[in-house]
């Protein structure tokens, strides 16, 4: 049975393109790429059937649009358009950098404001961002959560372009002339679902139609090499499985359609302090990590970039508040694991089926 396995990746959001692989499948007609890109390692399989790319061409694409997202949304390349927007220096942003800031604020919107790539300094002044940082003072957290947020921006980033197709960041505040301080972006949260995405549109565009695309998180639609729908391993979230696959909670096979699959945990990423424990799930509306049972989340949803900031949402809201959400989304499946007790328990919605092994 051929599984992947899923988890929030520990390594930061970065791009760097080092090299590629290119394999043909046993099975006929499916190829895999493969490379180093967003500070880890992606794979891309498809069904060549019909398709008149070749695997080489269909590589270099692939390669070609993790390099644009690079230069457009990390914010670790300190010449990408995001590096240079939040130094406040004056950009111009491509068609990446526009659409992804859109669809973030929507994302603000639906879930009340616990999903907010606007409250990057949060993440870097308790150490889990762009700078280092730990344990800060409640003053400073206090006038971080102010000064940060999606609720000081402007919804529509193309409306205060320049003739030119320039953005002054400073034109995307709401108030400049009570708070100058510009908040700064983090795509973390969403950018490789949203990678995911761009990169199936791409395969979608040249005809494939049997896909799994993961580059940290997943978006997967037709079926496998055995012609039966994708299936997926949910890693158990115990602290310190860094491990992809050692020890898992069960397999999950993805419904027919196209589909985005993430999963996000605060069992890999965190530092201990005086015997507390500090994950990088922050809440953005209290500015400090969140203190509570849920380990795990993931969530199923029509494509990757929902699906990652969902399960964003679920890790930062807690179980109740996520069993809730994704209750009163039809659109959306979802497994939490939690602890209870010290004990793990797992809630599963209906169309979420998750297979012990």
């Amino acid at each position: 049975m051929k599984m992947i396995h899923l988890f929030k990746r520990l390594i930061p959001f970065a791009f760097a393109v080092f090299c590629t692989f290119l394999s043909c499948a046993p099975e006929p007609g499916y190829v895999t790429i493969s490379g180093f890109a967003q500070g880890g390692t992606y794979n891309v399989k498809f069904n060549m059937e019909g398709i008149s790319e070749s695997p080489e061409e269909i590589r270099d694409s692939v390669d070609s649009i993790l390099r644009r997202i690079d230069h457009s949304l990390s914010g670790y390349n300190r010449n990408s358009i995001l590096s240079r927007f939040n130094a406040g220096e004056i950009v111009v942003p491509d068609s990446l950098f526009i659409d992804i800031y859109s669809q973030a604020y929507v994302i603000f919107e639906n879930t009340d404001g616990f999903v907010d790539v606007a409250a990057a300094p949060l993440f870097d002044i308790w150490g889990f961002g762009f700078k280092n940082g730990e344990i800060p003072s409640d003053e400073l957290v206090d006038q971080t959560v102010v000064s940060s947020g999606m609720k000081r921006l402007k919804t529509d980033m193309s409306e205060v372009l320049s003739e030119s197709g320039e953005l002054d960041p400073s034109a995307v505040l709401l108030d400049h002339a009570a708070d100058p301080r510009l908040p700064k972006l983090n795509y973390n949260a969403i950018a490789q679902g949203y990678s995911c995405d761009v990169v199936a549109r791409y395969l979608y565009s040249i005809g494939v139609k049997d896909m799994m695309v993961d580059i940290g998180e997943i978006f997967c639609d037709g079926v496998n090499p055995s012609g039966k729908r994708w299936t997926i391993g949910i890693d158990r979230p115990v602290d310190g499985n860094n491990e992809p696959g050692a020890d898992m909670q069960g397999i999950f096979r993805v419904p027919d359609g196209p589909h985005g699959v993430v999963t996000s945990g605060n069992y890999r990423k965190f530092y201990v302090r005086d015997g507390q424990k500090y994950a990088h799930t922050i809440n953005p509306k209290t500015g400090y990590p969140v203190q509570h049972g849920l380990l795990s989340a993931t969530v199923v949803a029509p494509d990757a970039m929902t699906a990652d900031a969902y399960a964003t949402y679920c890790m930062v809201v807690g179980l109740e508040a996520a069993i809730d959400f994704i209750e009163s989304h039809t659109e959306l499946e979802a497994c939490l694991i939690y602890d209870e007790g010290g004990v793990f328990r797992t809630w599963c919605s209906s169309g979420f089926v998750l297979e012990t092994i």
